[in-house]
């Protein structure tokens, strides 16, 4: 069995509206489901991805509002990393961030960010063979885009302990520098750096987990490994678009094990994705109390292409 890369990566906003839009119109993602947290059906979660909602670009936001800044410590995610073609790509960022008043720090090879909540975000040149997973914006030509996941950054104290389950139960391979990849159809990387002494505090800009993506038919089959290597986990879940399993590794990281089916399209059609608020079965007999208590938010296509007729006169 292969883990194939990062699945999609859950974080915390405070602020759904500045979220959606530093997300699909800075940085040009796509908002593909607009839907609750399960656990807690009175907050959001949105997620953003690539124009065909895949595995490997999808990020994902539960909006707890007003949330207090939160602050990346031990057994935390710091960054998340995407991958985009080339240098000239990098220069595109520096130069579009600084103009939407983000500051951006360049470096061989990689450029960092933070988003409007403080949360860590870096790109790097793909050196990669995965097929590039581009969300289209019409401000940001297809060679400068994000090209879906490269890995992410987080503080550990415990790495042999993580390796150890990182190299033994889920198969990853060390490549250096503390840094750990997981390779199958695409793949993804998990560094550790030594923890800040201050105590970390999930809330707005933080990351909540990490999840790596298997297949349908291989999902339970992780579940037994778990159980087998002694590893505490939740149960599979059913999380409509997807199954998780959830874990913790020794540093302290929330994983999940999340599989590819039956994906986004099951209640919407791909053009269709993140135009309204979707809920599971279970919860559509809530509808109308679950949708008075949530932000209202726009649908970042629509409102883009009204722009564009506002601007042709069409």
């Amino acid at each position: 069995m292969h883990l194939h890369g990062i699945h999609h990566i859950s974080c915390i906003t405070g602020d759904a509206r500045r979220n959606v839009d530093f997300y699909t119109r800075v940085l040009g993602l796509r908002l593909v489901a607009k839907t609750v947290n399960q656990d807690d059906p009175y907050v959001y979660h949105l997620f953003y991805a690539d124009d065909g909602a895949h595995p490997g670009a999808d990020l994902t936001f539960f909006e707890y509002p007003h949330a207090v800044p939160g602050r990346a410590g031990a057994g935390m995610v710091h960054r998340i990393v995407w991958r985009v073609a080339d240098d000239d790509a990098l220069a595109f960022w520096a130069t579009r961030l600084a103009d939407e008043g983000h500051e951006a720090v360049r470096a061989e090879g990689e450029l960092r960010f933070t988003d409007p909540e403080g949360l860590g975000l870096a790109l790097v040149v793909d050196a990669s063979p995965d097929a590039p997973l581009v969300a289209r914006h019409p401000e940001i030509p297809d060679d400068v885009a994000l090209l879906g996941f490269a890995g992410v950054r987080a503080y550990g104290a415990r790495r042999d302990h993580t390796a150890r389950l990182l190299e033994d139960v889920l198969g990853a391979s060390a490549t250096g520098d503390g840094t750990w990849t997981l390779a199958g159809s695409r793949s993804g990387w998990i560094a550790y750096d030594p923890p800040p002494a201050e105590r970390g505090r999930p809330s707005a800009g933080t990351v909540h987990h990490v999840a790596w993506a298997t297949t349908a038919a291989e999902h339970p089959a992780w579940h037994a490994r778990l159980a087998d290597a002694g590893v505490p986990s939740t149960p599979i879940i059913d999380r409509y678009y997807f199954h998780s399993i959830y874990f913790r590794e020794p540093s302290g990281v929330l994983f999940e094990l999340a599989d590819d089916a039956p994906g986004f399209t099951r209640d919407l059609p791909l053009e269709a994705l993140g135009t309204r608020l979707v809920l599971p079965p279970w919860l559509e007999p809530r509808r109308a109390e679950i949708e008075a208590r949530l932000t209202p938010l726009p649908d970042p296509r629509a409102t883009r292409r009204a722009s564009a007729r506002d601007r042709t006169g069409g």
